[in-house]
């Protein structure tokens, strides 16, 4: 992995890798929960992707992989991490989420940071009836497994009730080799369930908060993901002063990074030729 290192306003370390020739147009992609660079192959196929047109830079969020995790943790810390890589790379430059990284990149973008656009695919909002909400304690929750040494209980704890796999299904991962790396990044759970505050308990007022956003952004679905992550990305759509609906066909929550690719790349490229 060609890995470097940026330093946050605090400090702490953040690895990034970078594909894509100095001068293009800098897209920042962001994680959602559990997944760095070491475990989610697909990013370095989204940077084949896009970076023929862009410079994209991956990178682990703090308290994950190669990145340091600083002291006590804030959701602001988060968003000064980013703003580190966009300084690096010029200044400014577009955003990429994936699930939670893309309630991130709006938080991000909600705080001011200098982004030219955003594209966020399925932010994992639970804003209507046909899933049960996350409950009201789950941060918490989160925090005490991970206390008690139990890093893999919170990662167990969010794939249940955030993700909503059967309970069953996630037991069977446990003996699986990449199920070591989860519980390596187990108490970073919790950071990802502060960055969703209170979207996942179906209320669709809690997305109000993001009609602040006024960057040009592309909300994406899968055609083929379950009904409640439509509607949250719907949701999302009608609070936005310069959002864009689009649905990738036979896609799921996990999306194929050669549509991704292509539907951020051709978004983010009509900004890029009206600017």
């Amino acid at each position: 992995m060609n890995s470097h290192t940026v330093r946050s306003a605090d400090g702490t370390a953040i690895a990034y890798s970078v594909i894509g020739e100095e001068g293009r147009p800098v897209v920042i992609s962001i994680d959602g929960a559990t997944q760095f660079r070491a475990l989610d192959m697909s990013q370095g196929e989204l940077g084949r992707q896009l970076g023929d047109r862009f410079r994209v830079v991956t990178y682990d969020r703090r308290g994950r992989g190669e990145s340091g995790d600083g002291g006590t943790y804030a959701v602001e810390r988060e968003i000064e991490d980013i703003g580190a890589l966009l300084e690096h790379f010029g200044g400014h430059g577009f955003a990429l989420g994936v699930s939670s990284g893309a309630v991130l990149a709006l938080r991000a973008a909600l705080a001011g940071l200098p982004i030219d656009g955003l594209a966020c695919y399925e932010p994992p909002f639970v804003v209507s009836t046909d899933r049960d909400p996350v409950p009201g304690d789950y941060v918490e929750r989160l925090d005490a497994v991970v206390a008690a040494g139990r890093p893999g209980d919170a990662v167990h704890i969010m794939m249940t009730e955030a993700v909503g796999l059967p309970a069953e299904m996630v037991a069977g991962m446990v003996d699986q080799p990449f199920w070591a790396m989860f519980e390596q990044i187990g108490h970073t759970v919790a950071y990802d369930g502060r960055i969703m505050d209170d979207t996942m308990r179906g209320r669709p007022d809690s997305l109000d908060v993001f009609a602040g956003v006024h960057t040009p952004t592309l909300v994406m679905s899968g055609g083929d993901s379950p009904a409640w992550l439509s509607i949250a990305a719907e949701q999302l759509a009608q609070r936005l002063s310069a959002g864009t609906l689009t649905v990738l066909p036979g896609q799921t929550h996990q999306v194929d990074s050669a549509a991704l690719g292509a539907a951020v790349g051709q978004y983010f490229q009509s900004l890029v030729t009206t600017r």
